[in-house]
């Protein structure tokens, strides 16, 4: 069974390395892992593909909602990820929302929810 690739979304730099190394260690590949809205948005147009998406709410003081259009204009999920416990946009009800710090546990049920079995 081939790996789910997964976009990482997030402007934390040591925060993107624990989750790129907690994706790997749960048999995932991290298709790209961008720290902006603008980055994720030119990797998405550039054709860039993922299974799913793991997307922090703020990014810098920025929200990630453009990018999470982009990826439900393509039909790739995504999870949304926050520290501060906000609310997301209500277009995005349905997206599920992970706390931080992520949790191990709560992140590979997630994955498994999208059909990786780790």
């Amino acid at each position: 069974m081939k790996p789910l690739r997964v976009l990482l979304v997030e402007d934390e730099g040591l925060v993107a390395l624990m989750l790129e190394d907690l994706l790997e260690d749960l048999g995932c590949e991290v298709a790209a892992s961008l720290a902006s809205v603008r980055a994720a948005l030119a990797w998405i147009e550039a054709g860039g593909s993922a299974d799913m998406a793991l997307l922090d709410v703020n990014l810098s003081g920025e929200p990630v909602f453009p990018v999470a259009d982009a990826l439900s204009e393509r039909g790739v999920p995504f999870v949304f990820a926050t520290g501060y416990g906000e609310g997301h946009d209500p277009r995005f009800k349905g997206a599920p929302l992970l706390g931080k710090p992520i949790r191990q546990e709560r992140l590979e049920a997630l994955l498994r929810s999208y059909g990786h079995e780790g």
